[in-house]
């Protein structure tokens, strides 16, 4: 078995991520693939656990959800969640990829209620663990969900998995001449004003000496590297 660097991570995935193309809804195409990198990590022996976003979704009622309550907006971006984790599920037991979707809203016809020991097993027997629903709580985004069940599950590090390979000096897309950061400090980030998650998240994994990663989940292979050790992505760490 190959030398892993990282044994336990949590995932955290944009629905804007499984748009693919799309202006929102889900690619079945691209949740394949992101499924398949998983599934290489898991593999290696590589304990994963999930937090899936809801732009993708709510981002098709969001013209309509506007002057409407704040709660109950985000209670309606939660159930987009939990959507999008039933569709990781599914893409997931296609390919032979066992796992369990575990809802911060009670929604027992579909997911589990999140209890964290059950969590742990599962984590421990290999199983994919896929978080539905953020906190549970409004007012939170499901970067802080990532970094709360992060520190829940105890796991080694948050990936950020992203359309881009990292952090850099500026927008890539715009400035041919930007350049990836490798490594960064939590203060670094802060001093640059760089936008690694929201400031909740950010803070709550600088406190729990919590590290981050944030690499392209798109770039063929880069999760499986990163975990092996090798230079992938932007690390983001206390020091």
């Amino acid at each position: 078995m190959a030398q892993l660097k990282y044994k336990r991570i949590l995932l955290k995935l944009s629905g804007e991520a499984l748009m693919g193309d799309g202006a929102y809804g889900i690619d079945r195409a691209t949740i394949d693939r992101m499924v398949a990198e998983v599934a290489a990590v898991v593999k290696l022996g590589v304990q994963v656990a999930v937090v899936i976003g809801g732009g993708n979704i709510f981002r098709g009622v969001a013209p309509g959800a506007a002057g409407m309550d704040r709660a109950t907006a985000d209670y309606m971006g939660m159930l987009a969640t939990v959507m999008n984790a039933l569709a990781l599920q599914d893409a997931m037991r296609r390919i032979g990829l066992v796992s369990r979707v575990q809802s911060a809203l009670t929604i027992e016809q579909v997911a589990e209620p999140y209890i964290r020991g059950k969590a742990l097993r599962y984590l421990e027997e290999g199983k994919v663990v896929i978080f539905g629903a953020g906190t549970g709580n409004p007012f939170f985004t499901t970067d802080t969900a990532a970094s709360l069940r992060g520190m829940e599950m105890n796991v080694d590090i948050v990936v950020k998995a992203t359309k881009v390979d990292g952090i850099y000096t500026d927008d890539p897309k715009k400035n041919p001449a930007a350049t990836r950061f490798t490594h960064l400090t939590f203060d670094e980030a802060i001093n640059r004003n760089l936008k690694v998650m929201d400031a909740t998240a950010f803070a709550l994994c600088r406190e729990q000496n919590l590290p981050i990663c944030v690499l392209s989940i798109f770039k063929d292979g880069a999760l499986q590297r990163f975990v092996l050790g090798e230079d992938e992505g932007t690390l983001v760490t206390v020091s």
